[in-house]
């Protein structure tokens, strides 16, 4: 599967290999056969697991489950065998950089493909999807050209974030 393509589908589910917000380590095990780190806190209370551009984190619990993840296609400008790395192992082949362009025009394609809404984030832009807890960070800086980093117009990231839950007060 090329990058751009898995990204929108990304941005539609807020899944990534079927794995997603309260996946537990173990689903997350199976379904990303990619070397990584694990880093814990001091604490314990929670694990980032770096697979290179992309990252996953945990919380605790009986199991760890995750919280976030994030795919930092930054570091692919300077960086690409982690791309060749992620091709080989998990199918999906991402280019060295990342046109926004591009992946809007793949997510327009989509059915069920969610609103985004639009922050300015001081030389970035968030695209954020609410219904699918993604959020894009595009390179908004027009004199930031491609190089060793993403230029004028590229994603720099893509993170999945927990929708944040409503707390009901009981009525007395």
């Amino acid at each position: 599967m090329n990058g751009i393509a898995f990204l929108a589908s990304f941005l539609r589910t807020g899944r990534l290999h079927g794995i997603g917000i309260g996946s537990t380590l173990g689903e997350v095990d199976r379904a990303v056969r990619h070397r990584f780190v694990d880093v814990v806190d001091e604490q314990g209370e929670s694990l980032r697991r770096d697979h290179g551009f992309v990252e996953f984190s945990f919380n605790p619990g009986e199991e760890w489950v995750m919280s976030g993840g994030s795919i930092e296609l930054h570091r692919l400008a300077s960086g690409p065998d982690m791309a060749r790395g992620w091709a080989r192992t998990m199918g999906v082949e991402f280019p060295r950089y990342v046109a926004w362009a591009d992946v809007r025009e793949e997510l327009g394609r989509l059915p069920g493909a969610p609103e985004l809404t639009v922050g300015d984030q001081g030389g970035f832009l968030e695209y954020r999807a609410a219904a699918s807890g993604v959020s894009v960070i595009v390179v908004d800086d027009e004199e930031e050209e491609r190089g060793y980093h993403a230029g004028h117009g590229d994603v720099w990231s893509v993170s999945l974030w927990a929708p944040v839950q409503a707390v009901s007060s009981g009525s007395g």
